[in-house]
């Protein structure tokens, strides 16, 4: 296992720049990690066995049928989701069928369910994964490395006191001289953030759509199936990704005519891809409600400089109060987002006396004791 999942170290590991949030980390992060080790699970079969086993008991070799079915897909049939176990069907959803002379569907089948998504969940996982990583890959090009050269090593509580005071103040002059031109910035994450709120709603609906419009309210039947009646009651997962369903092979006769073979095939790897599909319902709604709160956040820093004051408050306790608010007063949004971002990486005695000098600095008031 740790060969299997030992390269997604990487994404675990703190930042050593922050330019974001928590919530946003989520996305690019968290969301990123979930969704590759989930496309590894399902392609190491080393670990879960074979995807398809397929029973026929006519001499069709197993290889052979159980190729074709995974390639060819399976089907379930819609009346027997919901006849007995045991009396009137083998399995939900596998029920017998008949054909006319003509060899199409008789009359008295049930309506085919195919399920052929199955051979796509890894590349769809993998595939989502990258569309997580956009908006980070959007914001970190557009930062361009700024808070991490603005640092000038800051961070370390520990640093030379005449070396301190001389990048504390390469940094004011810098935040004094650019001051009001840092709206872009605040623009452009501010529309990331937007973004990694569409694109959950997004992937939920591709995901609704890659399951046949199942994922929308996946998560509500299987914790509400427990309240069905015990005489067809069945895990509502099954449905979605069945784990015993039918394939139909035709070859040639001895004689020149088509013969249709039946077969039922077990699908080990949904055993695998419905816990998937569970855990992914509820963190896509989670995500969707935290990015929702995320962008109601941003839109009130914008609109509201107390706001950005208590969001900058919050981290740092050793700051002068009264510097700090009369600093923020001074500043329009896109100069407080900088100052946010540098009280995140700063070392908290250094940007306190950080904003003591920028205060001094662009208010030409009096020395403020610590």
């Amino acid at each position: 296992m740790d060969q299997l999942f030992g390269g997604l170290r990487s994404f675990i590991k703190p930042p050593s720049c922050i330019i974001d949030n928590h919530i946003y980390r989520l996305h690019y992060k968290f969301s990123v990690l979930i969704l590759i080790a989930f496309s590894i699970m399902v392609t190491a079969r080393q670990y879960f066995g074979d995807p398809i086993d397929c029973i026929s008991r006519d001499d069709i070799p197993s290889n052979l049928l159980d190729t074709y079915c995974w390639i060819h897909t399976t089907f379930s049939i819609e009346s027997a989701w919901f006849k007995k176990v045991g009396v009137e069907v083998p399995y939900p959803g596998v029920d017998k069928y008949s054909h006319n002379k003509q060899g199409t569907e008789g009359k008295d089948e049930g309506k085919r369910i195919y399920h052929a998504y199955y051979q796509w969940v890894c590349f769809v996982l993998f595939f989502q994964a990258l569309l997580f990583y956009v908006p980070r890959y959007i914001w970190k090009a557009a930062e361009g490395g700024k808070i991490r050269n603005l640092i000038l090593g800051l961070n370390n509580p520990i640093m030379d006191e005449q070396k301190k005071t001389t990048n504390r103040r390469l940094l004011v002059d810098y935040l004094a001289r650019n001051r009001g031109t840092h709206s872009t910035s605040f623009i452009i994450y501010s529309l990331t953030e937007v973004l990694n709120f569409l694109n959950v709603v997004l992937q939920m609906y591709i995901m609704d759509r890659f399951l046949g419009g199942e994922f929308s309210d996946y998560g509500w039947k299987v914790i509400s199936f427990t309240e069905w009646d015990w005489s067809v009651r069945y895990d509502p997962m099954i449905r979605v990704f069945p784990r015993l369903t039918k394939c139909t092979f035709h070859r040639y006769g001895s004689s020149g005519d088509v013969q249709r073979h039946d077969a039922m095939c077990i699908l080990p790897i949904n055993i695998i891809n419905e816990k998937i599909y569970v855990f992914l319902w509820f963190w896509f709604y989670f995500l969707a409600i935290a990015s929702l709160v995320a962008i109601v956040y941003r839109a009130l820093t914008y609109l509201l400089p107390t706001m950005r004051i208590l969001a900058t408050q919050s981290r740092c306790r050793l700051v002068n109060r009264a510097a700090l608010e009369n600093l923020l007063h001074q500043l329009d949004a896109g100069d407080w987002f900088v100052i946010d971002l540098l009280s995140k990486n700063i070392d908290p005695l250094n940007f306190r006396d950080l904003v003591i000098d920028y205060y001094q600095e662009i208010d030409r008031a009096k020395p403020i004791d610590p």
